[in-house]
């Protein structure tokens, strides 16, 4: 029964789903139809979209050719009138300096004509002249020369004194003017420039914080103060005076060194020996590198260029040097500005030569110990060296009268040098005299073998001489400070007694690995 019941339901199924499919095939043509004439119409209408773009494309190309062809057409118009317009002008000038060379042309015939018919004027009037003269020495019996002679005797004679007088007058004039010129040219000199008169002193101050520090730079029994003096050549005095060490020694820039190193010193807090060896030497390099910025900054406020630094460099060391009490520095910048200020009012003379020459004429006094010769002539020699101009060494190698002078630049630095050294409070002749003594005595230590540095101290009146050790034993110690002060006995002039110590010191030195 079940079966018989399947079998029925699937035949129903099947029948519904033939009739449905048979059923539903007029709609199924019906919407292929619908489409494919959609399809059509959609295909018609894109066509004839086609067609207008196609045409609305050709007629703006056409348009644009067009309007190209007549841009193109006004172009070359444009260009046609232009050439037209060049092609005038050209014609125009060369037209005018066809004219110009024509008139040129002319102007060179007229020129030759007329030098050819001076020429023979000249040649006509040479020839009257000679005829003339021929007549006059005919009728005189004298010659031309002759008679020349005679004409000059009886002028002389009959205008001696009047001449002379004439002459004396003028010299008279000249003289009068050229004192007045003189005058007022180094007196507007000297009133345009004013400059310090203070004096360097040979001792130099250093401001501690403590006295407590005095204990560690004096050190144990004195070993920290005395290696210091030993290394820096100078005397420290440790007092009473609170808040205060005093550095003394003739030589500035000894001090100038001592006291970086000093100061370097108390403000690392470890003084010893080891500690005041490495602080010198860079108190020594950098007070190496501070003399070039002195040159260079004394060249800045002169207005000098053109001046190399090696010479700058010696130029800043005579910031620590002295002469007769008047620091050499300031003395050649004074020597810069009155030489520029007298050759502004000389004619013929250059004020920048006499400024630099005035800068640099005392530039031999930086190395002047060092060197034997006059400064003028160590000068002289250094600037060569550094291929300084010719004429700056013309100016600065006579201010002394070494050398003849050989340009009028060389007198206007002559006189600027005596006018900064012979005014009112500029020089000292004691201080002079004083520090003369004591490079006297250095320089009688250093002439002897086997010294490597000599230090002059308690104002000259004891010397220390530091040997080679490898050099010198302790037997030539001995001899060698017999001599040397044998040869200040006989050499130098000296108020009261000069200790002469020689010292030798033996050091070793090794790397552990």
């Amino acid at each position: 029964m079940e079966t018989i019941t399947l079998l029925v339901g699937s035949c129903a199924f099947f029948i519904g789903a033939a009739i449905a499919f048979f059923a539903s095939r007029p709609k199924a043509k019906l919407l292929e139809e619908t489409a494919k004439r959609e399809v059509e119409r959609i295909r018609k209408n894109a066509e004839l979209n086609a067609e207008r773009i196609l045409s609305d494309g050709r007629k703006q190309v056409d348009h644009l050719r067009e309007t190209a062809k007549r841009e193109e057409t006004q172009m070359r118009d444009r260009l046609q009138k232009m050439q037209e317009q060049i092609d005038e002008r050209s014609i125009k000038k060369e037209e005018h300096l066809e004219q110009k060379a024509e008139k040129l042309e002319k102007a060179r015939e007229e020129y030759e004509t007329s030098i050819e018919n001076i020429e023979k004027q000249k040649k006509e009037l040479k020839k009257q002249l000679s005829a003339q003269n021929e007549v006059l020495e005919n009728l005189s019996k004298l010659k031309k020369e002759e008679a020349k002679e005679e004409l000059l005797k009886r002028v002389e004679t009959q205008c001696s004194t009047e001449l002379a007088d004439s002459m004396r007058k003028k010299v008279e004039l000249m003289e009068l003017h050229a004192d007045e010129d003189a005058s007022n040219i180094i007196v507007q000199s000297i009133q345009r420039y004013a400059s310090a008169v203070t004096a360097e002193s040979t001792i130099t101050v250093v401001k501690i914080d403590s006295d407590d520090l005095k204990g560690k730079i004096i050190g144990r029994e004195g070993r920290n103060i005395n290696a210091f003096e030993q290394m820096t050549g100078v005397d420290l005095i440790v007092d009473d005076t609170p808040g205060t060490i005093t550095i003394s020694c003739f030589d500035m820039f000894r001090r100038y060194i001592s006291k970086i190193a000093l100061e370097e010193l108390i403000r690392d807090g470890r003084i010893h020996p080891s500690k005041i060896e490495e602080a010198v030497k860079k108190a020594e390099e950098r007070a190496d590198k501070i003399l070039l910025d002195l040159g260079k900054k004394s060249a800045y406020e002169l207005g000098v260029s053109g001046i190399p630094d090696q010479v700058l460099k010696l130029v800043g060391r005579l910031r620590f040097r002295t002469s007769y009490g008047q620091n050499v520095l300031q003395h050649s910048m004074e020597v810069a500005y009155l030489a520029e200020a007298i050759a502004q009012e000389l004619p013929g003379a250059d004020p920048e030569i006499c400024k630099k020459a005035g800068f640099v004429h005392d530039i031999g006094k930086a190395v002047s110990h060092e060197v034997e010769g006059g400064h003028a002539v160590i000068g002289m020699d250094i600037l060569k060296k550094f291929s300084v101009d010719e004429r700056i060494i013309t100016a600065m190698k006579s201010h002394h009268e070494d050398f003849p002078y050989e340009s009028i630049e060389a007198r206007v630095l002559q006189a600027a040098d005596a006018i900064s050294a012979s005014r009112p409070g500029s020089r000292r002749e004691t201080l002079e005299k004083y520090i003369k003594r004591l490079k006297e005595l250095e320089s009688i230590a250093n002439s002897f073998l086997g010294v490597d540095k000599v230090f002059a101290i308690q104002a000259g009146r004891e010397i220390r001489v530091f040997v080679n050790a490898s050099k010198v034993n302790d037997l030539d110690s001995e001899k060698l400070s017999f001599e040397i002060a044998r040869k200040i006995e006989q050499s130098c002039s000296y108020p009261g007694e000069v200790k002469v110590a020689v010292i030798r010191e033996a050091r070793y030195e090794d790397i552990a690995k």
